[in-house]
């Protein structure tokens, strides 16, 4: 059986060996996972993308995010283009609205309508992923299904993610394997829309400040604001996007603080707003790195001593 090395921090190795845990078992069950969604996700990129099936394509995706997915599909239709581009799926992710990754940039003082400004002042166009590169070369029976001719349907225009859409997704699995999360919600594709460097969105959100280490630790933030607000209310106010029927795990990833309390000065109990107390968890779990940032930033700008 071949062997893969997974290196791991030497407290963690520690914690591992105290508590024996079965480190193959669990790697194998975790790699498992991941290959399956970012199977699903390339399979869904070959073909034609339809809103109607993502549910069946894409079970671990949340409900919001097929939202998400099915207002980029939309927006791409709107433009006549067959490529779903990174653009197409920020814009589906600030029009749906109600979604965490919205309180995320928040938190990290980007405005979701600045966000929509910056894209529409840039190009749709990305590189084509596998399914448009098929359907521009014009040979095998792929690019004849892909493109609609022989079925009838010579006025279809097929639509598939670009390159750089295609590869935000498999970022997005990766980070939601990394949290421990069962679902990918859109907190996961905003995170994979940062770390993706070729596309369009990804320029944006770093432009506008979202660098992709302070948006981890927003999002990690924002779980533990949503699991105290669970705690606090009824349930009100935005989820990190509801897991499939299966049911999803909504722990976030330990942290300084993670899950603890509200920052100070947060409202708390049944009469808190919860996007306000989402946004001060975060804003206060991201304020030291923000801090040490301004720190370097000075150091770096002061003029030397002679």
């Amino acid at each position: 059986m071949p062997k893969i090395n997974v290196y791991v921090p030497d407290e963690l190795a520690e914690a591992v060996k105290d508590a024996g845990v079965p480190v193959s078992a669990v790697c194998q069950r975790a790699l498992e996972q991941a290959v399956r969604r970012v199977t699903a996700i390339r399979q869904t990129a070959l073909g034609e993308l339809s809103a109607d099936d993502l549910s069946d394509r894409l079970p671990h995706f949340t409900p919001r995010t097929h939202a998400v997915l099915k207002l980029a599909i939309d927006r791409a239709s709107a433009a006549d283009r067959p490529s779903v581009g990174t653009g197409d799926l920020l814009a589906g992710m600030i029009d749906e609205g109600t979604n965490l990754a919205l309180h995320v940039l928040r938190a990290i003082d980007i405005d979701p309508a600045a966000v929509r400004r910056a894209l529409e002042r840039r190009p749709d166009a990305e590189p084509d992923g596998p399914a448009g590169t098929a359907v521009r070369s014009g040979t095998g029976e792929e690019a004849s299904r892909l493109s609609g001719v022989g079925g009838g349907s010579e006025d279809r225009v097929s639509r598939h993610f670009s390159a750089a859409a295609a590869g935000a997704m498999e970022l997005a699995v990766t980070e939601a394997t990394s949290f421990g999360h069962n679902y990918v919600g859109c907190e996961h594709l905003l995170l994979g829309l940062v770390a993706e460097p070729d596309g369009t969105a990804g320029q944006v959100l770093r432009e506008l400040g979202a660098e992709p280490r302070l948006t981890r630790r927003a999002v990690t933030a924002a779980l533990a604001g949503y699991v105290h607000l669970r705690a606090q209310t009824s349930g009100a106010g935005p989820q990190p996007s509801a897991a499939p029927a299966a049911g999803a795990s909504a722990r976030p990833a330990a942290g300084p603080g993670a899950a603890s309390a509200v920052a100070p000065g947060a409202a708390s109990g049944a009469g808190a707003d919860p996007a306000q107390l989402i946004a001060a968890v975060v804003q206060e779990q991201v304020r030291p790195l923000i801090e040490r940032v301004e720190r370097l930033e000075r150091t770096l700008g002061a003029p030397s001593a002679e």
